[in-house]
């Protein structure tokens, strides 16, 4: 059977972004709870970037380091996200447009909530796996945004976000994938798949979440034991602690990772208490780093995990990665892959961790007139001209950046410009 995976992979955590603790204090939120939430930075959405910005950021790298020809087979563009712009048309038409990809190219667009990525994924990799088209290539991304919009006339702002504000995110991961997995090679065949209709959380509006935080937390920590139960149906001989050397979960945020891992620790290998302390922070903590500064990212998130751990890990020699997505509704899985030296060299070209450290940071104050300022772009928008001077700052971190911003919007034509 032919190698397939993860070529190369990107990610895209905004331009700017907020401390969430400073977040929490102006909230007056419980900061003891909150420290729990294990979270640092959330990316911020800017009017001026959207789904289709953050995907084209991600993957722009990528298509630019491959050959006209590399760049020629890619066949299959798959964007994945539950921040969709429209109804009927696919983010992906314009994705593929301003990455100047080959027309003889099939696109769609997927939303299974959180699961969406790894839906993307797993699509793309049996596309490679069928040989109908031998040497081919797909290009998956996952892009979200959390744009939290408030209506003026009233007097708060806060509205009953709660604990959700600070967490939602903004950002894209973007993977090639390919029969030449220099990231990251998919154990083909070892997957566990599992779902069920469940009302945990959804989105009835297109700017606005619902949900039952207490059901989703169950769900995902159901999902979480039988994705796992069924691979190791499918797979001989797997254990929870010794087979994966690195572990990466769907990440709404650090503390339900934590929560859960502390449960399959405890189910699965009957582990106390300060050895799963001490395994949380070998195997699962370095995919962390990167979520715990761009939010959740919905789709993105345990993509962004595998990025992180791909980054933030220690390779010396080739390890595997045990994986496990989840999307609200619901549907999860877990599978796997292992991740070389040379995988992680690759992955560094990319400097992820660099671009996360340029971003803006932005004031209580701008992220208050960004709360209002959205609404320009809320969904349904037929006719704006973007201000992209809204907060002088971030626009002063992007320029220059070759980064592809939101212009403006006519008659529902989105129109975009590089800087």
């Amino acid at each position: 059977m032919k190698t397939v995976g993860i070529e190369a992979m990107n990610a895209f955590g905004g331009t700017a972004y907020l401390d969430v603790m400073e977040l929490a204090k102006h909230r007056s939120l419980d900061v003891t709870r909150f420290e729990n939430l294990l979270m640092k930075e959330k990316a911020v959405a800017l009017p001026f970037e959207d789904p289709v910005t953050c995907g084209v950021n991600a993957a722009k790298p990528i298509v630019d380091a491959l050959s006209p020809e590399e760049k020629d087979r890619i066949e299959l563009l798959i964007t994945c996200s539950e921040s969709g712009i429209d109804f009927g048309k696919s983010i992906s038409t314009y994705i593929h447009h301003y990455l100047g990809l080959n027309r003889n190219c099939r696109m769609f667009e997927l939303k299974q909530a959180c699961y969406s990525g790894t839906a993307g994924l797993q699509m793309a990799i049996q596309f490679i796996l069928s040989q109908t088209s031998p040497g081919a290539k797909a290009l998956v991304i996952a892009s979200d945004i959390s744009r939290f919009l408030v209506a003026e006339g009233g007097d708060e702002l806060t509205q009953d976000w709660s604990y959700a504000e600070p967490s939602g995110g903004a950002g894209a991961v973007a993977m090639l994938v390919s029969e030449t997995p220099y990231l990251f090679q998919v154990d083909v065949g070892a997957n566990g798949y599992y779902g069920y209709e469940v009302m945990d959380t959804c989105r009835p509006i297109p700017d606005s979440e619902a949900g039952n935080a207490d059901l989703s937390l169950l769900s995902y920590l159901d999902c979480c034991e039988q994705t796992f139960l069924e691979y190791q149906r499918r797979v001989a001989e797997v254990d929870y602690q010794q087979t994966f050397q690195y572990l990466c979960y769907h990440t709404p945020f650090g503390g339900m990772v934590k929560g859960a891992h502390r449960t399959m620790m405890r189910k699965m290998v009957k582990a106390k208490p300060q050895e799963i302390e001490a395994d949380f922070e070998q195997r699962v903590l370095p995919g962390l780093k990167y979520c715990q500064r761009v939010g959740n990212i919905m789709g993105g998130s345990v993509l962004l995990s595998l990025l992180s751990t791909i980054d933030q890990g220690h390779f010396d020699s080739p390890k595997r990665v045990g994986c496990f997505s989840y999307g609200s509704g619901c549907c999860s899985e877990f599978y796997s892959g292992i991740v070389t030296p040379q995988g992680q060299e690759k992955l560094s070209h990319f400097r992820v961790e660099e671009q996360l450290n340029d971003r803006y940071r932005l004031s209580m104050e701008e992220y208050e007139t960004l709360l209002v300022g959205s609404s320009a772009v809320k969904f349904g928008t037929r006719n704006v001209k973007l201000d992209l001077h809204l907060i002088p700052g971030a626009m002063s971190v992007s320029q220059d950046q070759g980064l592809l911003v939101l212009d403006e919007i006519h008659e529902f034509h989105r129109k975009y410009r590089w800087l």
